[in-house]
C-alpha cells in the first residue's frame, strides 16, 4: 500500500509538472527591478529621490508651511472636465463622479481588471468564545481565488469574523485591515485536558523512551496546561479598551482581513498575489492597479461574504485602517459604495493628504522602489526628473486627495489623526489632510448631507486643536492626543457612526 501511494503521488506530481509547463513562469523581480521595469515602460530615465524623514539628514523633508503649497489652487471638484458647474446631484452621479473615478484610476491607483476570477469562501474554524464580558462567535475564513487559469499563483484571502451573541438581530460590523487572530480561543475542560495530556505523554515517550523516567519522577506534571480563566466580574482596566473590545461592547461585530494574503506589500510581489494571478505572473502595465486598490478589492470580496451572514447587517458594514491600511481603507470606501461608513486613520500621502503639498512625505517617496507598488505605474510620472515627456511634479496632477475623499460622499466618513509628539509624525501632513477634508465637504453639501460645518475655503480654514471633536456631520474630523493609531478615537467613532447609521444597541 505504501509503494502504491508513493507511485500515485509521483504520478500526480508528474502530471502537475506537465500541466504547469504549459504556463509562462512567474517573473521574479526585486523591488528595484520592478520599479526599473515600470520606468522603462513609461520612458523615464531618472526619478527624483524622496526626502528623508530624519530631520537631521541633509535631504530632510520640508516642514516649513510657508513653502508647503507650491500650487495652492486645487482642481475644482464641482467643475466637470468640460468646464460645466456641478449644481445638482444628478450631474454629480452621472457626469462628475465618473470623471473623477476615471482620473483617480488613471493617475493614482490604477484600474481593476475586468477578468478577475471568482472567490469562494470557506469557514475553516468556528469557535464560541468570551471576550471579557461579551460572548462571541469567531469564524476563521479563507477566500480562495479561482486560479485554474494560472495555477502557478495561489491566492487565499485570510479573514477573522467576530460577532457578539448577546444582542438581538443582525449587527453592524467594522472591517479592519490587519492580522487576523482568534480573540480568546475556547479551552478544553479539565477532563478533556487530562485526556490530551495522557496522549501527549504517550506520544513523547514513544518518540523518546528516556522521557518515561522523568514523567514517573513527576507523576502529577501535565505538559499542557489551561490558561487562567478570565474573571467575568473583574473591573475593566483603566483607559480605553482595545478597539475590537469597544466594538463588541457596543453591540458591533468586527472582521479583520489580512492585506498580505491578497497582495504582498512590496514591489517584488507584484507578479504574484491577486495582481500577479490576473497578469499570469508577468509584470504589470502602467495603468494596472497597485496594492492599495488590490487590498480594496479584497475587502469588497470579504463584504460579498458578509452579505451572506444572517447575523450581520450588511447595509451597515464599515471599513477601517491605519497608516498604509488607512490609505487602503479610504480607497475601499471611495470605490466600493456598499461600505456604509469608514474610519480613516493616519493615512498621509496616498491617503487623505494632498499629493501636491510639499510637506513631510512627498510624491517622490511614493514613486520610489519602496512604496511605488501601492500606486498605479502611471503615478511614477509625477516623480520624474528626466524622461521622454520631460519633468513632471505633483502639481501636474489633474486630481488630488480631496476628490478621492469626495467619492465617499454622502456616506459617513471619519478622518482620524494623532499628534507628532506621541508618534503620529509630521511626515503624515495632518494639515494637508485637513485641507483636503475641507475641500471635499462641498460634495456632502451638494448631496444633502453635512460636512465639518465650516466653510470650504481650504486655504483659510485652520486645523482645530487636537482633542477637538468635529463630529456633527456625515464628514468628521478628530485629531486625538495619542500616536500612530486610531484607537483613542474609537470611543468617538462608534456613537458617531451609530447616529448616522441609525443603529441602536
Amino acid at each position: 500500500m505504501t509503494n502504491y501511494l508513493k507511485t500515485l503521488a509521483l504520478l500526480l506530481a508528474c502530471l502537475m509538472a506537465k500541466a504547469q509547463a504549459n504556463y509562462a513562469p512567474v517573473v521574479i523581480f526585486t523591488n528595484q527591478e520592478a520599479n526599473a521595469n515600470m520606468m522603462k515602460q513609461l520612458g523615464i530615465t531618472a526619478l527624483r529621490p524622496g526626502p528623508s524623514g530624519n530631520e537631521s539628514d541633509p535631504n530632510h523633508a520640508n516642514y516649513d508651511e510657508s513653502i508647503a503649497n507650491p500650487c495652492p489652487n486645487l482642481p475644482d471638484i464641482l467643475t466637470t472636465n468640460t468646464g460645466k458647474k456641478v449644481s445638482t446631484a444628478e450631474i454629480w452621479w452621472n457626469v462628475r463622479r465618473p470623471e473623477l473615478v476615471k482620473g483617480i484610476e488613471d493617475e493614482l491607483y490604477g484600474q481593476v481588471p475586468k477578468n478577475i476570477p471568482s472567490v469562494t469562501w470557506t469557514v475553516e474554524i468556528e469557535d464560541n468564545e468570551w471576550v471579557r464580558r461579551t460572548p462571541v462567535v469567531a469564524k476563521k475564513l479563507i477566500g480562495h481565488v479561482d486560479n485554474s487559469h494560472y495555477p502557478l499563483v495561489d491566492v487565499n484571502i485570510n479573514m477573522m469574523l467576530v460577532v457578539p451573541t448577546n444582542v438581538e438581530g443582525p449587527v453592524p460590523v467594522l472591517m479592519m485591515f490587519g492580522r487576523p487572530s482568534f480573540p480568546s480561543p475556547a479551552q478544553p475542560n479539565k477532563e478533556d485536558m487530562s485526556t490530551l495530556n495522557t496522549s501527549f505523554k504517550e506520544m513523547m515517550i514513544k518518540h523518546n523512551p528516556e522521557l518515561k523516567a522523568i514523567f514517573d519522577k513527576y507523576p502529577a506534571y501535565e505538559p499542557v496546561t489551561r490558561l487562567p480563566p478570565s474573571n467575568f466580574f473583574a473591573p475593566l482596566p483603566e483607559g480605553d479598551l482595545p478597539s475590537t473590545e469597544q466594538l463588541l461592547a457596543a453591540g458591533w461585530g468586527y472582521a479583520t482581513i489580512e492585506p498580505a494574503s491578497i497582495q504582498a506589500d512590496n514591489g517584488a510581489g507584484l507578479t504574484q498575489g491577486i495582481i500577479g494571478l490576473v497578469n499570469k505572473g508577468q509584470p504589470r502595465s502602467p495603468e494596472d492597479w497597485g496594492a492599495l486598490r488590490a487590498w480594496a478589492w479584497g475587502a469588497a470580496r470579504a463584504l460579498d461574504y458578509l452579505e451572506t451572514e444572517p447575523t450581520i447587517n450588511a447595509k451597515k458594514v464599515g471599513i477601517e485602517g491605519v497608516s498604509r491600511y488607512g490609505k487602503a481603507a479610504l480607497v475601499t470606501m471611495a470605490f466600493e459604495e456598499r461600505f456604509a461608513t469608514a474610519l480613516i486613520g493616519s493615512s498621509g500621502k496616498g491617503g487623505t493628504a494632498l499629493h501636491r503639498r510639499v510637506f513631510g512625505e512627498a510624491v517622490e517617496n511614493l514613486t520610489g522602489a519602496g512604496e511605488s507598488h501601492w500606486m498605479a505605474g502611471n503615478y511614477l510620472k509625477y516623480g520624474t526628473e528626466e524622461s521622454s515627456f520631460g519633468r513632471i511634479t505633483g502639481c501636474d496632477l489633474t486630481v488630488d486627495s480631496h476628490e478621492l475623499i469626495a467619492l465617499c460622499a454622502p456616506r459617513p466618513t471619519f478622518i482620524s489623526y494623532g499628534i507628532p509628539e506621541k508618534g503620529d509624525s509630521k511626515w503624515l501632513d495632518q494639515e494637508g489632510s485637513y485641507m483636503a477634508t475641507i475641500a471635499a465637504g462641498t460634495v456632502w453639501k451638494l448631496l444633502g448631507a453635512t460636512d465639518l460645518g465650516v466653510s470650504n475655503d481650504y486655504l483659510k480654514e485652520k486645523m482645530p486643536p487636537y482633542n477637538t471633536s468635529v463630529l456633527n456631520g456625515h464628514l468628521a474630523w478628530r485629531q486625538h492626543d495619542g500616536g500612530h493609531t486610531d484607537w483613542p478615537n474609537m470611543k468617538y467613532f462608534i456613537p458617531w457612526a451609530n447616529r448616522f447609521l441609525d443603529y441602536q444597541k
